[in-house]
């Protein structure tokens, strides 16, 4: 059996909602062991959170918190900070996403921390930096992708900043706290010590817009961005617009209605003109005659009339369903893909083959979708299992730390676990 490659790291997961649990989650997939500690009265507040069953833990937890055991304990207590401290020193890494200043209010600083255990990896997730000016402020999805550029530069011309559905906030960030922590402890081979690790949302999100920062700086240089649907027409002002369905590295695209749009809001292809393949795409859409036309046959020439190019696709795809438009395109090498909804990729047996889409068991809840490793390896094939009830390994991890039989019975009747 191929060994996971995070096989003997012991993690403590202090974390809740979402940025802090998608790391622990892949940390546990990738072979940690991750002992999440809850609250004994609720746990994570995602348990409760958009239920569709009553009395079960909702699927915002359990699709966050799989592979991992559940420790149920009140650490305001001093019993309880005695186990903390002594899963603490036990540790590789502990990861929070408290409010700011929460964990030394527990007398958990990463000061203390790291006397405790100099060798662990202490990751944090926080709204924003410490250099920041709002860095007290609590922040929850929407609030990072507006302070980060993404919601300013999504959406319309015409309309508001808008945010996206991809949680660009709060997934995201603990995506890079992933590679923070997996960064440290390679580091930690090295010079036998760990180190905190921080995350802002708000810096998360800006490293996926890095590409809008780049558009500020030319169009401060230029005062105008020729890939924007506002060129060569339109206005631009000193700032980034919202380009619509634009696309933004230089390759011109557009989301397109195929057959069936008026009744379903999916119907639709995001089509990509690519100049350097203008000519077989024109054969594509059934117009040969745009290849040498000077109207046409260049990036320059065909900006002004992008969307009468796009316009003339539409009426192409008009008989097609967007699985067949994309079936015929791709003969073509066109750049495109059907807009899947989330009812299509729950479905998608792809999906599914591939370990992308992955249907587990939870004790209570029974079978329920999640989604999978994203990362693909050649040697190793994540196994994911279903969300820990609350407090369901409470008993075992405390045994583990040496508490008897007795010594768990009072922490019981004391309120402690």
């Amino acid at each position: 059996m191929t060994i996971q490659p995070l096989t003997g790291i012991k993690v403590i997961d202090f974390t809740g909602v979402q940025a802090g649990p998608a790391c622990t989650q892949m940390l546990a997939w990738f072979g940690a062991d991750v002992l999440k500690v809850e609250r004994v009265t609720g746990g994570d507040i995602t348990r409760q959170q958009l239920r569709d069953l009553p009395d079960v833990d909702a699927l915002y937890f359990t699709m966050l918190n799989s592979n991992k055991r559940s420790l149920a304990i009140n650490t305001k207590t001093p019993e309880g900070k005695e186990v903390m401290e002594k899963l603490i020193r036990d540790a590789d890494v502990l990861v929070e996403n408290f409010a700011p200043g929460a964990m030394d209010r527990m007398g958990l600083s990463w000061e203390h921390i790291h006397e405790l255990n100099p060798r662990l990896v202490f990751g944090s997730v926080k709204g924003f930096n410490d250099d920041s000016p709002w860095s007290d402020l609590k922040v929850y999805e929407n609030v990072a992708q507006c302070a980060g550029g993404a919601a300013s530069t999504t959406g319309f011309w015409d309309g508001p900043p808008t945010i996206s559905g991809a949680a660009l906030g709060d997934s995201n960030s603990g995506m890079h706290l992933l590679i923070g922590i997996l960064t440290a402890l390679l580091a930690r081979e090295k010079t036998g010590v760990g180190q905190k690790v921080s995350v802002s949302m708000q810096d998360a999100v800006l490293n996926l817009c890095r590409v809008k920062l780049r558009d500020q700086q030319r169009l401060a240089s230029v005062g105008y961005l020729e890939e924007y649907p506002q060129y060569p027409d339109g206005t631009f002002t000193d700032a980034v617009p919202r380009g619509g369905n634009a696309g933004g590295g230089g390759q011109p695209g557009w989301v397109l209605k195929c057959k069936g749009w008026q009744t379903d809001p999916n119907a639709y292809i995001y089509f990509t003109i690519q100049e350097q393949n203008w000519a077989r795409t024109c054969r594509a859409v059934g117009r040969p005659e745009w290849i040498d036309d000077p109207a046409y046959n260049t990036a320059a020439a065909r900006q002004p009339h992008m969307f009468d190019i796009f316009d003339e696709i539409e009426k192409w795809l008009s008989d097609k369903t967007k699985y067949q438009a994309v079936d015929m395109l791709r003969t073509f090498e066109v750049p495109c893909a059907p807009v899947l909804s989330m009812k299509e990729i729950a479905d998608d047996p792809a999906l599914r083959k591939s370990g992308t889409v992955v249907e587990v068991e939870q004790k209570e809840r029974g079978s329920y979708l999640t989604v999978g490793s994203p990362i693909k390896f050649s040697d190793f094939t994540p196994a994911i299992t279903g969300a820990p009830l609350l407090g369901e390994h409470t008993d075992e991890i405390l045994a583990d730390l040496g508490y008897d039989t007795d010594a768990i019975a009072e922490m019981r009747a004391n309120q402690v676990i």
